[in-house]
């Protein structure tokens, strides 16, 4: 199995590697004139908080922006199409559009109660966003994503022990313009969206709006209640406001505003589609339909807005940052989470054994989030350096409902949680340079955090009494750091190395619904060793980075999700430890011909040989053997859940002078092996490679700003599990299938 993942995540990267290969035969042949035009652009990031080249920075990051962003947006896509598309990262989730659950080098976390905390961040403007229904905010108008790798505690503070996933909205100008663009596609999937930004005071304010709107009819048949039709839609509009204030040349002010709405369906629970004792799905398994009994069609509706204040001021040299942000969400979701309908006790019943029904909906009546970030940087002499200081406050409720499927859909179990986290933090960084050649730098973050947490249940589906009010006020505090040193062996080719530690505040599961006790994980913490290369190759034809890294995080908090009780329980782990590579390289081999490929691999292990959990009460195949306690199972050396070893992915662009315009194709191509859902390992509950590839296809008059173009995704339609349900029987969720459209687009 091992090298049948090997030799598809090479099959990937070989069609890159052959795709570079030709293109490298192509310039030998091409005119000198075309050859030195072929060159690859610079990539400028902000991931210390200042602009510089991408080569530049000690640490493993990637870039995404323009036609490839373009391109795995169509048909509708939300930020889970970031996944696979850069090396060591993965997005998933059993909520649905929105609550996208990343792994980045393996390290998530598999809750899905709106209360979870996740070891990466989410960066919006320069916001952070904690709740994870926040980091389902939509893509539109975005100048460039950027996915950090490795822990980030000292510049962007706790929860980051795993990386960053950072958003840049284009910002407005001096300078008329914007952008309108329509599509529309299988299951009648439209995508509306467009910006217009430009002076209102010449040289003093401008402003920028941009748009969002998306659609997808109801596309899966409910062959129980014989209704066509019956879910898998979704509206969903977003729009954002941005005033950019310049009075003088020394101050600037920029203040945003945002509001998004989503009206559609929760993820798909499927039941048994999983063929026992293996990881296959049952034969003539059909995405286009379910078989579903919830007497209140499954729904999910999500509203977010926010604002964003940015201050810059120049000192002469110095310049201070303050950047102040407030988020609003309100959530309810409501679904069949059986996947099937009736029950053993109550037939008819199916698809395939369904011991007792499931249906529950779980919302945020309220939440309101807070943040303040203040810094100085500057540079005196060899020396740059960044200081600050960070304040962040989040009330939150969480209403948890169990409705009675065979009763009719009546309400019969209600429990809730109250949080409220203050966190605060001190931080510093600076980079000196020794040589010209040689750099060294580092920084150190001390965060202080509390939550405050209560939770009740008033009614129990199993007719148990309310339990008392539970509650709960961890607190810790820590000091994160980095230290790292960049060699400039010439003016194109960086060496790096990296040592970082990254943490994880205490967090809490309070879901009492099915269950009597909360669980409270306290803070983790992550070492990590890294050491790589960046750099120009062939006349700047080609940009190469890879990296090699080790980490170990002690106290590795996990979740333990669903099994026979269907309850999660946080629990900490000793350690995890994860190794592996990553490779990223983008070429222009000769003119109109653009070429990227990413390749990981990671290696993770659970490392703590008392820790057992409990298994599936759904009848799997457990693989683990037997723990201390009766019905556990011991998960010591198991991968972390979600964590494949290798991820590769391609991009080719190319276009053909015609007439005034050109002829362009864009195709690309995305690949994860095989990950683990849960905790401990089961035949079933394991999700096989995922495959999948887009291409587009048009017609553009640059001088013009429009193009046309034809597009597809998941194109091969290739279907896998992308996650499973324990707890009942059998029940799984996949990803989309083949989509096909067509889209407009003009500049202006």
């Amino acid at each position: 199995m091992i090298q049948a993942n090997m030799r598809r995540a090479a099959l990937v990267a070989g069609a890159a590697a052959t795709a570079l290969a030709m293109g490298a035969g192509l310039a030998t042949e091409a005119r000198a004139a075309d050859a030195a035009s072929a060159t690859v652009a610079e990539v400028i990031v902000t991931a210390q908080k200042r602009a510089e080249n991408i080569n530049d920075v000690p640490e493993s990051l990637t870039a995404i922006s323009g036609e490839k962003l373009d391109a795995i947006r169509s048909s509708g896509g939300d930020i889970r199409v970031l996944s696979a598309r850069v090396p060591s990262l993965v997005l998933e989730s059993s909520f649905g559009r929105t609550f996208p659950r990343p792994y980045i080098r393996g390290l998530g976390n598999t809750d899905f109660d709106l209360n979870a905390s996740q070891p990466v961040s989410f960066v919006y403007d320069e916001i952070v966003l904690e709740s994870p229904i926040l980091k389902g905010l939509p893509l539109f108008d975005i100048d460039q994503v950027e996915v950090l790798r490795g822990p980030q505690g000292t510049l962007f503070g706790r929860n980051t022990p795993a990386g960053v996933l950072k958003f840049d909205s284009v910002r407005p100008s001096q300078t008329f313009g914007g952008y309108a663009e329509a599509s529309y596609g299988t299951y009648g999937t439209a995508n509306l969206e467009g910006a217009v930004g430009g002076p209102i005071m010449p040289g003093v304010l401008a402003g920028r709006i941009s748009g969002l709107y998306q659609h997808r009819d109801d596309w899966i048949d409910n062959s129980f209640t014989h209704k066509n039709n019956a879910t898998g839609g979704y509206d969903e509009y977003a729009l954002r406001g941005q005033l950019l204030f310049t009075p003088t040349p020394e101050f600037s002010a920029l203040l945003g505003a945002h509001v998004m709405h989503l009206n559609g369906t929760p993820q798909i629970f499927r039941a048994n589609i999983i063929t026992k004792g293996t990881d296959n799905l049952v034969p003539g398994f059909n995405p286009d339909t379910i078989a579903q009994d919830a007497q209140t069609r499954a729904f999910q509706k999500v509203d977010i807005s926010g604002a964003n204040l940015k201050m810059t001021y120049e000192l002469g040299g110095p310049v201070i940052t303050s950047v102040t942000g407030f988020e609003h969400a309100k959530v309810l979701s409501r679904g069949d989470i059986d996947g099937g309908f009736g029950a053993s006790f109550a037939p008819p019943f199916g698809p395939g054994f369904i011991p007792f029904p499931s249906e529950s909906a779980d919302g945020l009546p309220y939440h309101a989030q807070w943040s303040e970030e203040l810094r100085l940087a500057g540079k005196m002499d060899a020396l740059t350096y960044t200081v600050g200081a960070f304040y962040f406050f989040e009330d939150v409720k969480i209403d948890s409902f169990d409705f009675n499927t065979l009763g009719g859909g009546t309400q019969d179990g209600f429990a809730y949680q109250h949080q409220k986290t203050t966190s605060w933090a001190l931080f510093g960084n600076a980079d000196y340079r020794v040589t010209d050649a040689w750099k060294v730098g580092g920084g150190l973050r001390y965060s202080n955090d509390r939550k405050d947490f209560l939770a009740q249940r008033l009614m129990s589906p199993f007719g148990a009494p309310p339990t008392p009010v539970e509650k709960a006020s961890p607190s810790s505090d820590e000091v994160s750091f980095n230290l790292d040193t960049t060699y400039a062996i010439d003016k194109d080719i960086n060496l790096y190395a990296r040592l970082a530690k990254g943490y994880r505040a205490p967090s809490i599961q309070g879901r009492l619904l099915f269950g009597d006790t909360i669980s409270v994980a306290s803070k983790e913490t992550n070492m990590s060793y890294e050491a790589g290369v960046k750099g120009y190759f062939f006349d700047h034809r080609l940009r190469l980075d890879a990296d090699a890294f080790y980490y170990r995080v002690s106290n590795v908090q996990l979740t333990a999700v669903g099994g026979g009780a269907n309850f999660n329980r946080l629990i900490n782990a000793k350690h995890a430890d994860g190794y592996g590579f990553e490779l990223n390289a983008e070429a222009t081999p000769v003119e109109r011909l653009q070429l990227t490929a990413g390749l990981s691999y990671n290696h993770t292990e659970i490392k703590d040989p008392n820790l057992a959990t409990q298994p599936c009460g759904a009848p799997c195949t457990v693989l683990n053997p037997p723990g201390a306690l009766p019905g556990t199972v011991n998960i010591n050396g198991n991968p972390l859940p979600n964590a494949p070893e290798w991820v590769a992915n391609v991009t080719a662009g190319y276009s053909i002078p015609l007439m005034t315009g050109e002829l362009f194709a864009f195709t690309d191509w995305a690949y994860r092996s095989k990950v683990n859902f849960l905790l401990y390992k089961s035949a079933e509950f394991q999700g096989k490679y995922l495959f999948e590839g887009g291409l587009r296809v048009g017609y553009r008059v640059p001088a013009q700003g429009w193009e046309v173009a034809v597009f597809g995704r998941n194109i091969t339609n290739h279907i896998s599990l992308e996650g499973a349900i324990d707890f009942n029987n059998l029940t799984g969720f996949v990803n989309d299938p083949r989509t096909w459209g067509v889209e407009v687009k003009a500049k202006f």
